[in-house]
């Protein structure tokens, strides 16, 4: 009999499950191809490693991903855990400094006596034992056909773009201001600012600048939520100053008047050396990116540790496939995490990981599994990604609209505090019991 359980995948999610296999005192197999092969965009040995933005979104409860790493907190989530430990300045949000988290995550894996792990690639999954698939979005080629081939129908996949990030040094600071919206916070953000001569030959570089063509004949499925910058651009002169330049509430220290867009820039370490730009995430050409973001007031010397990237996002089409527990409903034993089953974003990554950690254990032990309340934020993320009732699946994030409303009549401004509430009372329950 197999006395441990597999997880394939060293990311956020795989590290998750592989930690809370471990809390529960089963031994754990974790697979992690690194550094024997890497995918287009990791560059890492580490675990865990951060390939988009470094921010892990609100901390705030009345904020679906602020109460949903709440509901991680209270379950002992190890990643949250070292995702406050390292945390950077970025106002009301919880942001990172990737390195030094990726790092801390590695050495607490890699010292768990219950947890071995091994560096190589898997090509085929385990025909024996519990087995947790924690890919990613960027699966291994062999290893996503034997996937496909177990599924006995195609992926779905989208394409995910990466911000650059540039040294604070290299920064304009008699142009640059700091400042959070509305004033709230603590002004973590530089700010780009923008007239509208400045924005409208920027405007025109951006919407004529060569992109990085992308290998092999699939369409280019773009998540709203990561969109290319130069992509968003096409879609209207304006859509880019209603969007991630958006200068409404930030007031210019220098001048004292909004600009007519703004550029934002969050801290990406802890000694402040590096900041990315937020909503950057492109496909241009490297070369066309120095030319069009030095066009941009304030980061004219700046300079680029790391180019915006594009990359392939692979997803299963987890309706009617998987369970709210995330193991597949004709193969219970396979349990699937992370980006790879269609749940968008860090914090819901790792919440997948958590869910299906705890229950490849039930399952381990011949237990009943335990799928999380709707009313919290992670139990509805993993009922929509299970739910037999949508026919278009897509990626989806962490939202209070896939929350069941509250019984009790509440105003609006009242109602998402209620939901916190609500969630709280039930995942204090919940984790007394698993």
């Amino acid at each position: 009999m197999i006395d441990y359980i597999t997880v394939i995948g060293g990311g956020l999610a795989g590290c998750e499950a592989a930690w809370q296999i471990a809390q529960r005192g089963i031994k754990v197999k974790l697979y992690e191809m690194k550094p024997e092969k890497y995918s287009p965009a990791h560059s890492s040995p580490d675990l865990a490693e951060i390939v988009c933005s470094n921010s892990f979104k609100s901390n705030s409860i009345e904020n679906a991903a602020g109460l949903l790493k709440q509901e991680l907190r209270l379950m002992e989530s190890i990643i949250i855990e070292y995702a406050d430990y390292n945390k950077v300045p970025a106002g009301q949000a919880l942001a990172v400094d990737r390195e030094k988290f990726s790092c801390g995550v590695t050495e607490r894996i890699s010292n768990n006596p219950l947890i071995q792990l091994i560096r190589q690639e898997v090509t085929k999954i385990p025909a024996e034992g519990i087995v947790v698939i924690a890919t990613g979005p960027l699966t291994s080629e062999s290893l996503s056909k034997n996937i496909q081939s177990m599924l006995g129908q195609d992926y779905l996949y989208f394409f995910d773009a990466a911000a650059p990030v540039v040294t604070s040094e290299s920064l304009d600071m008699s142009i640059i201001f700091k400042a959070d919206r509305y004033g709230k916070g603590d002004a973590d953000y530089l700010n780009c600012p923008m007239e509208k001569d400045e924005y409208d030959k920027f405007y025109d570089s951006l919407i004529t600048a060569e992109v990085t063509e992308l290998h092999g004949s699939e369409d280019r499925k773009v998540f709203e939520g990561c969109m290319p910058v130069e992509v968003m651009a096409k879609r209207g002169k304006q859509t880019l100053v209603f969007g991630p330049l958006k200068p409404v509430g930030l007031i210019n220290s220098h001048t004292g008047k909004q600009p007519f867009a703004v550029v934002q820039l969050r801290q990406d370490n802890t000694e402040g050396t590096l900041y990315n730009m937020v909503g950057f995430q492109t496909n241009l050409k490297w070369g066309e990116q120095k030319k069009i973001f030095s066009l941009i007031p304030g980061l004219q010397n700046a300079e680029f540790v790391r180019y915006g990237v594009m990359h392939r996002n692979t997803y299963i089409n987890s309706p009617g496939l998987l369970s709210p527990v995330f193991n597949l409903k004709h193969e219970p034993r396979v349990f699937f995490a992370g980006q790879i089953t269609g749940v968008e974003g860090y914090v819901e990554s790792v919440s997948s990981g958590l869910i299906a950690g705890i229950n490849a254990v039930k399952a381990f032990n011949g237990q009943e599994m335990s799928a999380f309340p709707r009313q919290t934020v992670a139990g509805a993320l993993a009922s929509y990604v299970s739910s037999d009732a949508i026919s278009k699946f897509q990626p989806m994030n962490a939202n209070f609209g896939i929350v069941p409303k509250p019984e009790l009549k509440v105003g609006k401004d009242k109602r998402n505090s209620l939901i916190a509430e609500i969630s709280i009372k039930y995942i204090n329950k919940l984790k007394n019991e698993i």
